[in-house]
């Protein structure tokens, strides 16, 4: 007589990751909004078109490092402030549960 295999339980779909250039738009966005900026006032300040700093912040762009520093100092912000403000951004809200039946090795 045959033996009966169980087909592997279907896995559940994960979230996609987000672009980092998304994440980084929409962080110059916020700030640039809580000064109270135009995106013309921060382009000029950064040397660069506000068509192009419109392009950023909606994360159709990929901006250089150089870029992101024009535009983040003329936010007042370092490099540093905007990576670890976006970092923050991507850090879960509350801890990961289990799903059921999963196990945790310990070490």
């Amino acid at each position: 007589m045959a033996e009966i295999v169980p087909f592997p339980q279907p896995r559940t779909p994960r979230e996609p990751e987000p672009l980092w250039r998304h994440l980084v738009g929409s962080e110059l966005r916020r700030r640039r909004h809580e000064r109270g900026d135009t995106l013309t006032e921060t382009a000029d300040a950064a040397g660069i078109s506000p068509q192009y700093l419109s392009e950023i912040e909606r994360g159709l762009k990929d901006p250089s490092s150089e870029m992101m520093a024009a535009v983040a100092g003329a936010l007042d912000l370092s490099l540093r402030d905007l990576t670890s403000a976006v970092a923050e951004g991507l850090s879960p809200a509350e801890p990961a549960r289990q799903a059921p039946g999963a196990f945790a090795l310990a070490a």
